[in-house]
């Protein structure tokens, strides 16, 4: 992997720790801290996590340039030890060494007295500005938080001469089962995030939240079999719709607006979207959706839809992307009646109110009480005692129904839905039949 900027060496350090957390699948401490040393800032990122750290910085591969080289010599400083180990082995990378065997010094190690513990500390110098550093980890910490791996505790921890601050704390939790992140994990913490609007803020926002969270979720996963080529991927998509009209009024302010946000993370790791995860963005037929994709863009490595140029891409990562958020726009339907209508099937609902009027009228109207007991009885109405706009409001949602049902993808099927349960004589499934939007 390569390393260009002071941002690639901290966030991959981070996402390291992160890993080994994980896998330890027990509870589990991840620690950032930053201590100022003039002219330099020393960084420390500590874990109690396991794992093999000389594979993961064997891979790294210093990219030197005028930049990088004036804020970072190319040294790592290490400590580790697994649960097994009777030492702590200190050991130094230099990333800047050419020959292969001579990046890695091992220094002496220290002796664990027979205590049983794992952990990794990898420190760092670096020549930048303490706070545009503490600025940098505290949004990439931000985005970790999301994936709501609720047994690992995280903290940002800054030195100075007036004491030691801790930004924010993530207290671990045992009593889920497994610190695996999937996409129940995220939508947690996906929820949270647009509860805060997506600001750096700490708590949410409760003029816009004070009746409920007022959110509409769909969630996706698609796999890809494992061959002799690749080891097999899962793409998991969770798609998060807040209906704040208020918001036009309120003095809130989103951080990027109104405009449509997509967090990626590969392997766990916040990062920009690859371009094939772009294509598939931009291949999705959005109108199905009543949706209209203006354009794509990236800001603060958080992906932004408000064309792209064609490339050669992974087509593995473009198919999952693409399959995936699929799955969870068609999710979010289901879930949600009447979201995501497609422009045809929006049509389509602004005939439904004159059409449950005519229906309830004639219901209403007739003497034939048998009649109008079956009625309500399909409807699921009590009584025939019921006011018309109660059958009328109950007639025009089942309508709707009927449609975001036959919108949901199900093209060339020749039988719609029926709009009422299937009753002794399966009444009005003619009107089912008339809203066939495929």
């Amino acid at each position: 992997m390569a390393v260009n900027s002071v941002e690639d060496i901290l966030n991959l350090l981070i996402s390291s720790a992160f890993r080994r957390c994980r896998m330890l699948d027990d509870l589990c401490r991840l620690s950032v801290s930053l201590k100022p040393t003039r002219p330099s800032v020393l960084i420390s990122v500590s874990d109690t996590g396991t794992g093999n750290i000389l594979e993961e910085f064997s891979e790294l591969e210093y990219k030197n340039n005028r930049i990088l080289s004036g804020k970072w010599d190319g040294l790592l400083s290490v400590m580790t030890t697994s649960s097994s180990d009777k030492e702590i082995h200190h050991l130094k990378f230099d990333l800047k060494e050419v020959v292969a065997s001579r990046r890695l010094v091992r220094l002496p190690s220290v002796t664990k007295s027979g205590a049983k513990f794992s952990g990794t500390e990898v420190s760092l110098s670096l020549y930048e500005e303490i706070d545009g550093l503490v600025t940098m980890l505290h949004l990439y910490l931000q985005k970790i938080l999301l994936l709501k791996a609720f047994k690992i505790a995280i903290e940002l921890i800054v030195e100075s001469g007036g004491g030691t601050k801790s930004f924010f704390l993530q207290n671990a939790c045992s009593t889920p089962a497994t610190n695996a992140v999937n996409s129940y994990n995220l939508t947690l913490g996906l929820e949270e995030y647009v509860s805060k609007h997506g600001n750096k803020l700490t708590e949410a926002c409760h003029s816009c939240f004070s009746t409920g969270k007022n959110l509409k979720v769909g969630t996706g996963v698609a796999c890809s079999k494992e061959n002799h080529q690749n080891s097999g991927q899962v793409m998991e998509v969770v798609i998060i719709i807040s209906n704040m009209s208020m918001l036009d009024q309120s003095s809130c302010s989103r951080l990027y607006g109104r405009r449509t946000e997509v967090l990626y993370f590969n392997d766990f790791s916040p990062c920009s979207m690859p371009q094939s995860s772009l294509e598939a963005l931009n291949s999705i037929d959005w109108k199905n959706y009543g949706l209209v994709l203006k354009s794509v863009g990236d800001l603060d490595g958080i992906t932004i839809l408000d064309t792209l140029p064609c490339s050669h891409s992974n087509r593995t990562d473009r198919y999952l992307t693409r399959k995936a958020l699929k799955l969870a726009l068609s999710d979010l339907k289901k879930r949600n009646t009447g979201t995501l209508l497609s422009e045809r099937a929006v049509k389509i609902c602004n005939y439904a109110p004159d059409l449950a009027k005519t229906i309830s009228g004639l219901i209403m109207s007739s003497l034939d009480l048998n009649f109008k007991r079956e009625c309500f009885s399909l409807l699921g109405l009590p009584s025939p005692e019921c006011e018309k706009d109660i059958v009328e409001n109950c007639i025009k949602d089942k309508i709707v129904s009927v449609i975001a049902t036959n919108d949901s993808g199900r093209r060339g099927t020749k039988e719609a839905p029926a709009l009422f349960e299937q009753g002794p004589k399966k009444a009005f499934q003619g009107v089912g039949e008339y809203f066939d939007t495929s």
